[in-house]
C-alpha cells in the first residue's frame, strides 16, 4: 500500500509540474507581449501576435484635418513616434 501511495504523489507532483510550465508557457508566449504592448500605446492582436502602432485615417487618405481635436490628436502621435525612434549619435 505504501509502494502505491508513493508512485501516487510521484505522479500527481509529475503533474503537477506539467501544469506550471504550461502556464507559464502560456503567459510567456501569448499574455506578456500583449501586456507590453498595450503599455506602450499600441494595439495586440493575438492572432497574429502583432504589436501595432494606431495610424490615423487621415494619414492613410491624405485629407486634412478640420477638427481641432483630430489636429491635436494627429500632433500627439507624431511626437510619440519620434519619442520612439532612438536618436542618431
Amino acid at each position: 500500500m505504501s509502494r502505491i501511495i508513493n508512485r501516487l504523489k510521484l505522479v500527481f507532483l509529475g503533474v503537477f509540474a506539467v501544469l506550471v510550465a504550461g502556464m507559464f508557457g502560456y503567459h510567456a508566449y501569448f499574455v506578456w507581449p500583449g501586456e507590453r504592448c498595450e503599455a506602450k500605446g499600441r494595439w495586440w492582436d493575438p492572432e497574429t501576435r502583432i504589436c501595432a502602432r494606431p495610424v490615423l485615417i487621415s494619414d492613410i487618405t491624405g485629407r486634412t484635418l478640420p477638427e481641432k481635436k483630430a489636429a491635436e490628436a494627429r500632433a500627439a502621435a507624431a511626437a510619440a513616434a519620434e519619442a520612439e525612434t532612438p536618436a542618431a549619435n
